[in-house]
């Protein structure tokens, strides 16, 4: 069941998010309700403290949640995809906005595929997938495409086939250049990690679909 998760980033119009695989729950975490309209979507649940939708209205049920709470209004969002069944979460709007929220975005995707969650991030222009131990990400991506695989700790073993500059068994300090800016030969992606937590992300065209 996928669960589309809208929030407050920027969302870019392009082919790669044309061609995301529509979903079977929608749920909009405050501002982010306002990419409804450009996505099509019809949202099931609006849920939040509501401050960053102000004069914004859109017909969906509305969950009401205190400005002093202990989770952010995304991660309330999730929470509640999870518990209507989600197993494959789309967190869209991810990126842009406030650092702080996309910062704790991607490391909360990471420890939700830690969990079994099959989960990605997007912001039409930009995607994100968490790379993991065991779990190798595959992606098709056209030559020259950018990619970049973020490492939020030390890694060890990383290997990359399908790149420009691939790597075999490398090891990454957290927060390395190293793996920043490298480019697809074409076709399938692989990414594989023996030990430590990243982010694979990808530059999409911004052209509009």
């Amino acid at each position: 069941m996928i669960a589309w998760i809208l929030v407050g980033g920027r969302l870019t119009p392009t082919a790669a998010l044309a061609a995301l695989p529509r979903p079977n729950l929608v749920i909009a975490a405050d501002g982010g309700a306002r990419h409804a309209a450009s996505l099509n979507v019809k949202v099931d649940i609006w849920l939040g403290d509501f401050d960053s939708s102000d004069g914004l209205k859109i017909n969906a049920p509305r969950e009401v949640h205190p400005a002093a709470k202990d989770s952010t209004d995304a991660e309330l969002a999730i929470a509640v995809a999870r518990q209507r069944g989600a197993t494959e979460l789309v967190i869209l709007g991810a990126f842009g906005g406030r650092f702080d929220h996309a910062f704790a975005l991607a490391l909360g995707a990471c420890r939700l595929a830690a969990e079994g969650v099959t989960v990605s991030l997007h912001s039409g222009d930009e995607a994100g997938y968490p790379l993991l131990p065991s779990q190798s990400v595959e992606v098709e991506l056209r030559t020259g495409q950018i990619f970049s695989v973020l490492a939020a700790s030390e890694l060890r073993g990383l290997s990359l086939r399908g790149a420009r500059w691939p790597l075999t068994n490398a090891d990454v300090p957290l927060g390395s250049g190293l793996t920043i800016s490298n480019e697809a030969a074409g076709g399938l992606l692989n990414a594989q990690l023996i030990e430590g937590v990243a982010l694979l992300t990808v530059l999409e065209e911004t052209r509009r679909a």
